[in-house]
């Protein structure tokens, strides 16, 4: 795992921008060619991260890393290791990184800690979020799992606890808490109404020489799309996204 903490720059004034994300790249292609001169087997992963210790990193979120390793022919080669500390710092959620990487099914390990929203730095707190956990943990089993990779606790106990049980009471607790959050995942995906309701939502892309499917498909012009929306019922509400919903039934798995 190549932790992105220290690939970035502090000012711009002596920066080459475009030449150090080229070498940043050619630096990653000598680790891959590398990888199998030796045969190594494993993952090679990334882990975004925005800031600390360089004002600005180049692996900023989920998003910008798979961004840079699709434009330098990379995507192939390597996974993303996330870190739900960093998704906040990035103004994002633990959630929303891990959603990034697994609708790229580039999901390959997780470093099992949360943060201290108040706070602008990386605090690496053992986690205790249920929500989190559930989410994080449906992501995995819907993409079949993260083989090689797996959980990581890159957490520390707080200053406060100085007692030998704390260490242990931190990782059981973290260990409880993603174990939770696997059961539940679980049980929401079997019980099947979430994804359902998901599913309900973009049907309108799917159904059979409708509008939406040709669009997805890439097959709607803008001059169609036009049309079909002046054409369409202007009394009809446009339908709920349901999030209400959602987060009800999604906290009935995961705090159940």
């Amino acid at each position: 795992m190549l932790w992105g903490g220290r690939d970035g720059y502090q000012s711009l004034l002596n920066t080459n921008y475009g030449k150090e994300q080229d070498n940043y790249a050619a630096f990653l292609k000598c680790v891959a060619d590398y990888a199998d001169e030796i045969g190594f087997t494993g993952q090679l992963l990334l882990e975004p991260k925005p800031r600390e210790p360089s004002a600005h990193q180049y692996n900023f979120d989920a998003e910008t890393t798979l961004g840079f390793l699709d434009r330098y022919g990379l995507t192939d080669r390597y996974s993303l290791n996330l870190e739900a500390n960093h998704g906040t710092l990035a103004g994002h959620s633990g959630e929303h990184e891990t959603e990034a990487a697994h609708s790229r099914r580039k999901l390959g390990s997780i470093d099992a800690n949360r943060n201290e929203a108040l706070l602008g730095w990386d605090t690496d707190m053992f986690p205790t979020d249920l929500a989190l956990s559930t989410y994080v943990m449906k992501c995995v089993i819907q993409q079949g799992g993260l083989q090689p990779g797996g959980l990581n606790f890159d957490a520390k106990v707080r200053r406060e606890s100085t007692e030998l049980d704390d260490l242990f009471i931190g990782h059981i607790n973290g260990m409880d808490c993603y174990a939770r959050g696997l059961r539940a995942a679980a049980a929401m995906i079997e019980h099947g109404q979430f994804d359902q309701m998901v599913a309900e939502r973009y049907a309108g892309f799917a159904a059979d020489d409708s509008i939406g499917q040709r669009f997805a498909n890439g097959e709607a012009s803008l001059m169609e799309l036009a049309v079909a929306a002046r054409e369409a019922d202007a009394e009809a509400p446009p339908p709920s996204g349901r999030q209400e919903r959602f987060e009800a039934l999604f906290n009935a798995f995961a705090f159940e």
